[in-house]
């Protein structure tokens, strides 16, 4: 090939196809945010472990697991709080994949420990305290008491699920303030607290229900404090009024 200035130009070698380059661009494609279904399979290992643990913790404190089979509304609760466990797991907004090391995996299993000690310290006291048995009467009135809760927890979620994500226009997210969230501000935690505190009730355990009320508001308070700040920082006076209009957890109470 002929140059402008009449000298003879290095014919030009074919550079082929452009390929995208293989290695980090910089960030990380860790940094990247995780689908929620690609994380599910860890945590429906971390439920499965969580739902065995609670049947051994039952074991201990009955001593017996044929317990299970002699007492149906015993049963029929267990059966109901584990398909909670795994509705809750499909249908939560708030959804965040699990740490890859064993140390935080194993740190997301601590944190169940109380809930674990709830449900052998409530046999443990009707077995090894009272001993008898629970009227009837009293294990529907703790049945009862955890599907008001499952209804409150999983409605409460459901409603954020389809009221409270982003907007398509400009990614903000919506304050839902209807249905559930009309009167108090936490119906989820709410209704978490019922589904625990039946089972005590399960067991007619009073030191056991005495401990959970003590413990859950406790706990029901430094949530309210955390979630509420945050809120306040992302929806501003529009959160501050709708404090002001409602109850944190029982309407005209608290």
């Amino acid at each position: 090939m002929q140059g402008g200035d009449g000298s003879q130009a290095e014919p030009r070698r074919p550079t082929g196809e452009l390929k995208a380059p293989t290695g980090e661009l910089g960030v990380p494609l860790k940094a990247a945010a995780v689908p929620r279904w690609r994380r599910l399979d860890v945590r429906l290992t971390e439920l499965i472990f969580f739902l065995v643990a609670i049947v051994g913790a039952v074991a201990l404190g009955l001593g017996i697991t044929a317990y299970f089979r002699q007492h149906p509304y015993i049963l029929a609760y267990l059966i109901a709080y584990a398909g909670f466990r795994l509705a809750d797991l499909l249908v939560r907004e708030d959804f965040e994949p699990p740490p890859d090391t064993a140390a935080g995996l194993s740190g997301l299993l601590l944190g169940h420990l109380p809930v674990l000690l709830l449900f052998a310290a409530a046999p443990f006291e009707r077995t090894y305290i009272y001993g008898g048995e629970v009227t009837r009467g009293m294990g529907a009135a703790g049945f009862i008491l955890e599907l008001l809760g499952l209804w409150l927890a999983l409605g409460a979620r459901v409603q954020l699920g389809f009221l409270g994500t982003p907007a398509q226009t400009n990614g903000s997210r919506t304050l839902v303030r209807g249905g559930l969230f009309r009167h108090i501000r936490h119906p989820v935690w709410l209704g978490e607290f019922l589904v625990l505190l039946a089972w005590a009730l399960e067991f007619g355990a009073p030191i056991t229900a005495l401990v959970t009320i003590i413990v859950g508001i406790a706990m029901g308070r430094r949530r309210a404090a955390v979630e509420e700040a945050e809120m306040l920082v992302q929806f501003g006076e529009e959160y501050a009024q709708y404090v002001r209009e409602s109850d944190a957890f029982i309407p005209s109470i608290w």
